[in-house]
This record gives structure tokens, C-alpha cells and sequence, in this order.
């Protein structure tokens, strides 16, 4: 076993293509494996898995999944999954410049030698880039509070004003989201968002499918960390999770325990309160 987990990893740093590696790993050594039975048990269909090693990602039909995928069927071989995906955007044209050059400064700071200020000027202007809209947000933030305490604090002159008494508005009050443990990026299933008591955030990168009573998939996705899902209301829904350590589960917005832990595939989860929540002593 070690012999052939330290072959994959050596050939990672080969020129053999993501697909050679993903079919050597999966062909060669002690523990040979078919594609229908690594199919099964990821709940990847068996041309997804072919076209990886094949090359032919136009099989698959966005980027997000191959890359998802291809992380995946990685794990599931041994080989690293971090190398795998990286090697896989290099050769699908991915990767931007400066993050390849940022990752060489940061593995080797004592070989390359920056121009001052350029390296942290590049990692300030991808962080705004980035993170554009919270910044827009924060801004629009600052000039209402400050449009509030000039409108409260501009002098009036009420002497002869009548002051009159209206009948009193009610006020609604709004229950807000989960406080969740990642900034949100992507929002699913925003037509069960008003009636949603359970709420899925991926904390890393993991594939959830969700299942109705029938066994019709009702959802099924690669979330990347801040993606969230509303599950529709009602019982008899349930989960698959790629990696279970990467997914949070919000229940009225309560955060329940982990299904399973990071990388670990975990399948029939019942997506109801009582099961996800802990009885209450």
C-alpha cells in the first residue's frame, strides 16, 4: 500500500496528464478496481469518472463538477486531492497568473526575488476583487447610518408645530438567518427559502445530494465553501454528503451536530429536526 501511494504521488509530479494519473492509480498496484464499482460508490455516473481519465471534460457539463469530481475520485484512490485539482486547472487554463506566482514566492521565498511592494500590492488588489461586494455593502452601510444621525440631529424648529398622535404601527419583526461560520457566496433552492427550517452551508468543498421520500433527486451539486442550500419543508427528505465534515447543518437556526468527519462520504441522512438535533434532556 505504500509502495503504490508513494508511486502516485511521485507521478504527480511527472508529465503525465491528470486523466493517465486518475487511470493508473486505479489500474495498477494490489488493489485494482473497475470504474463501475468506484461509480457506485460515489454516486458518480460511470462516463463522469471515464471522461477524467479519458480527457474529455466537455462530457461533463460545467467546470464547478469537474473539478469536483476530479477531487473526489482522487480521495477515493489515494492520490492528493489538493495536487490533483490544482494539475487539473493548470491544464484546463484555470489557474491565474498570479496566483501560480504567489504560490511559488510562498513555497520558495528564499529562491525568487519580488520588486518591493509588488507581491502584497497583487494580494490587496485579489482580496478586493474578490471581496468586492462586502466592501460595496460596507460602504452603503456607513453613508445610511451617517444619512440617519444627520436627519436625527439636524436642528427643527417645532414651536408652532401642533404635534398630533396616530394610531400606533405594529411592528414585524423579521427572523433573520443563521449566524453562519462562512461569509455565504451562493444561494440554492431560494424557493423553499421562506419555509425552510433546515438550511445546508459547505464549510469545504463537498458534493450534497438531496433525495425526497420517492428516492427523486431533488437536488445534487459540488457546493464550494459558502454555498447554501434550503431544503424544501416537510419529512421524508434525505442527504448524501461527499465529504459530511465540510457541510453544516442549520436547523431553525441552530447549528446541528456533524454528520460524519471531513472526506468521509456519508449517505441517508434524514434531513428532519428530530433527527439532526439531539433530544433535548
Amino acid at each position: 500500500m505504500n509502495e503504490n501511494t508513494n508511486n502516485n504521488n511521485a507521478e504527480l509530479h511527472t508529465e503525465a496528464t491528470v486523466g493517465e494519473i486518475l487511470r493508473n492509480a486505479r489500474t495498477t498496484g494490489r488493489r485494482k478496481r473497475e470504474i463501475q464499482t468506484i461509480s457506485k460508490q460515489l454516486c458518480i455516473r460511470e462516463e463522469f469518472l471515464q471522461a477524467l481519465e479519458d480527457g474529455n471534460y466537455k462530457v461533463i457539463p460545467e467546470t464547478v463538477y469537474i473539478l469536483g469530481f476530479a477531487r473526489n475520485y482522487a480521495m477515493e484512490l489515494g492520490l492528493n486531492p489538493d495536487e490533483i485539482v490544482m494539475k487539473l486547472k493548470r491544464e484546463m487554463g484555470l489557474v491565474d497568473v498570479d496566483d501560480e506566482d504567489d504560490n511559488r514566492d510562498d513555497a520558495d521565498s528564499d529562491v525568487t526575488v519580488d520588486v518591493p511592494g509588488e507581491k502584497w500590492y497583487r494580494r490587496v488588489w485579489r482580496f478586493v476583487r474578490r471581496n468586492w461586494i462586502w466592501f460595496v455593502g460596507g460602504a452603503v452601510a456607513v453613508l445610511v447610518i451617517a444619512g440617519v444621525l444627520v436627519f436625527l440631529l439636524m436642528p427643527r424648529d417645532d414651536v408652532d408645530t401642533p404635534t398630533t398622535t396616530g394610531p400606533e404601527i405594529p411592528v414585524v419583526a423579521v427572523e433573520a438567518e443563521p449566524q453562519y461560520n462562512v461569509a455565504v457566496r451562493e444561494r440554492f433552492g431560494t424557493d423553499n427559502a421562506e419555509t425552510a427550517n433546515i438550511i445546508l452551508q459547505a464549510v469545504q468543498e463537498s458534493w450534497v445530494k438531496v433525495e425526497d421520500r420517492r428516492g427523486n433527486t431533488v437536488f445534487s451539486r459540488v457546493l464550494v465553501p459558502g454555498d447554501i442550500y434550503y431544503v424544501p419543508d416537510g419529512d421524508g427528505y434525505t442527504a448524501v454528503f461527499g465529504n459530511a465534515g465540510g457541510v453544516d447543518i442549520w436547523v431553525d437556526g441552530v447549528l446541528a451536530p456533524k454528520q460524519g468527519g471531513d472526506h468521509v462520504r456519508v449517505a441517508d441522512i434524514a434531513l428532519t429536526p428530530e433527527k439532526l438535533l439531539p433530544a433535548a434532556e
